[in-house]
């Protein structure tokens, strides 16, 4: 199980106590919110693509989208969202759980601008009903980002 997997990711940090795990569902950034009783632009949703040959995360606030022309800018190609199959083999985590923690080798991870509004943010931590409560320095030492970018729209800084 992916959970397993993060849960054994983040003990070699001695913080797996702080996965949290629910009886209720967090697949999606409203019932994420609901189940943590916080604003839904802090669930740091886990956005996955690929960029040629390279499967690629996109993590972001939770009550942004992406912006196509920033996207592409960025990546040179337009946004397209691997399918839920894709991101199972590719990225390790199923649709709903996906994170940065515990993903397939090549797999390229981005923080996006949108989470620095928040002190803390809380990214899914591979199942449908886990979280982990990190700052944003945890999020980019546990990440392992290749860099912070920009490439959403419907917030400000």
């Amino acid at each position: 199980m992916s959970v397993e997997k993060v849960k054994a990711y983040f003990r070699n940090y001695q913080m797996e106590d702080r996965v949290l795990e629910f009886d209720v569902s967090s697949a999606t950034v409203e019932l994420a919110a609901r189940a943590l009783q916080c604003e839904p632009g802090r669930i740091a949703k886990t956005l996955s693509f690929k960029v040629n040959d390279t499967p690629i995360l996109v993590v972001t606030a939770g009550d942004v989208k992406i912006d196509n022309a920033k996207y592409k800018a960025q990546f040179g190609k337009k946004a397209k969202m691997l399918t839920p199959e894709e991101v199972v083999s590719l990225i390790g985590h199923a649709i709903g759980g996906v994170c940065p923690f515990a993903v397939k080798d090549g797999t390229a991870i981005y923080l996006d601008c949108s989470l620095r509004r928040y002190a803390t943010v809380f990214p899914a931590c591979g199942s449908s009903n886990s979280a982990i409560e990190l700052t944003l320095e945890e999020l980019e030492q546990y990440a392992n980002p290749v860099c912070w970018i920009d490439v959403c729209k419907g917030f400000e800084v």
